[in-house]
């Protein structure tokens, strides 16, 4: 695909790792086992588990609740290896390939949602290191908190050499401890797979497909150094696909097999097993690569809006920022934070990829001239409210206005979420419209 890149220099291939700044063309030394490795490590995650428990609702089937994680994270794998895939072709970091959408002003505001979401990330992930190594231990949580914190930024500072290291050692370590984990759950006494109703499936799918996309507008930050298309994309969607099925599998089963608690502790559950202590251990250090991704991408973001800053500096100011919020994060609004970010970038997506693979195939501007184009925020901001009208983002407290504005929308439009998915919605529609105004487009410039 051809491609308008910003005018850049040659130093950073001399280099294994980014350049500091945007000024420079991406290295490209991620082949296909890097990126599996890298998607696959980043899958693996203590908050997958922790997430599957809202998948579990009353009156649904086991087997439902399997079939949903399988459907979710194929959906959300496929486009989170699609955006992948586009970050490889063009060579640029996710937030810049949003300029050639939405031009490069517009680009801000997408840039500035995926900023609070990065951090938010880096906050959640830093929080459960520390807090299943409190459990581990028995120590306070806030030294755990400091020192995940610290560890994660340091990672952040040397990133494509740590996705080395994740793919040839770590994975592998990971994958025997989740293996281990799995067969212990599958032991225990479990109910019927059929015993329930399929009620529910289309909210459980949407909480699954919220994990990968909740990547989607980092993706290109890593695929850019991919040295190919396929094996972005191959990476993204088999890594990160196999790593959602196996974790939400293992906290669905662990949540079915000790108890329907709303309040459950799967990690401290998780601890009675035998040799259960060493399998998390190992799955507690492997988390610190979600949070060190998390703050590379809010700094290479970041960029987007101001290419000249070093990203070292931004690196570690994010660092502490998320280390600090860790230390008083409210684990409790996690749920309606994985839905946000799905009524967020689920349409985004879809108003991307039909962009890029279907309306502006040939050139992707990414340059600071690129023009604005107003009118594809209109599928984005459809597809957001298709989403809210479908199943409006849960809030408690002070946001609880918001919910219940939605709610009333939908009673009055006499919308039934029963049966929808929002995310499937919300892509269909956003998609849909943004094809429309690439038919107008086109049509105009033929008469032109």
């Amino acid at each position: 695909m051809s491609v308008v890149r910003p005018e850049s220099g040659e130093s950073s291939l001399e280099s294994s790792e980014p350049s500091f700044t945007l000024d420079e063309n991406p290295t490209r030394t991620l082949g296909l086992g890097a990126q599996i490795g890298l998607w696959g490590n980043l899958g693996i995650s203590l908050l997958l588990p922790v997430a599957a428990t809202y998948t579990v609702l009353q009156g649904q089937s086991l087997l439902a609740t399997l079939l949903a994680v399988v459907v979710g994270a194929l959906i959300g794998s496929a486009l989170l290896g699609l955006t992948a895939s586009a970050g490889a072709s063009v060579g640029a970091p996710a937030m810049v390939m949003m300029r050639g959408l939405l031009g490069n002003r517009l680009s801000a505001l997408p840039t500035v949602l995926n900023l609070v979401q990065c951090v938010g990330w880096a906050t959640f992930e830093v929080f459960v290191m520390a807090e299943a190594a409190a459990r581990l231990t028995g120590w306070q949580r806030w030294p755990f908190v400091l020192v995940a914190g610290v560890l994660a930024t340091l990672m952040a500072l040397r990133p494509l050499k740590v996705v080395h290291i994740l793919a040839r050692y770590a994975v592998w370590a990971a994958i025997g401890s989740t293996v281990y984990l799995l067969v212990n759950v599958l032991m225990k006494d479990l109910p019927s797979l059929t015993d329930g109703t399929f009620s529910g499936f289309w909210t459980s799918v949407d909480l699954v497909i919220a994990m990968p996309i909740s990547w989607v507008p980092l993706a290109a930050d890593y695929a850019r150094h991919s040295r190919s298309p396929r094996a972005a994309f191959l990476g993204a969607t088999v890594g990160y696909g196999g790593a959602t099925i196996a974790f939400f599998a293992l906290g669905v089963l662990a949540f079915v097999a000790f108890g329907l608690d709303p309040g459950f502790d799967i990690i401290g559950s998780l601890l009675v097993l035998p040799l259960a202590g060493v399998a998390l251990l190992i799955l507690v250090i492997d988390e610190m690569d979600e949070a060190f991704a998390n703050i590379y991408s809010t700094a290479i973001s970041a960029q987007n809006l101001r290419p000249s800053l070093d990203r070292r500096y931004l690196v570690v100011g994010v660092g502490a920022v998320a280390t600090l919020l860790a230390l008083s994060v409210d684990a409790y609004s996690y749920e309606p934070f994985l839905f946000l970010i799905g009524a967020v970038f689920v349409p985004l997506t879809a108003t991307f990829l039909v962009s890029f693979y279907l309306i502006k195939r040939g050139v992707w501007d990414v340059s600071e001239s690129a023009p604005s184009r107003w009118e594809m925020l209109v599928p984005w901001v459809i597809g957001f409210v298709v989403y809210q009208l479908v199943t409006p983002t849960y809030f408690t407290g002070f946001g609880s206005g918001w919910t219940q504005w939605w709610t009333n929308l939908q009673s009055s439009l006499g919308i039934s979420s029963a049966g929808w998915s929002a995310s499937l919605a919300s892509l269909v529609v956003a998609g849909a419209l943004t094809a429309l105004i690439g038919l107008v487009r086109a049509r105009k410039a033929v008469r032109a």
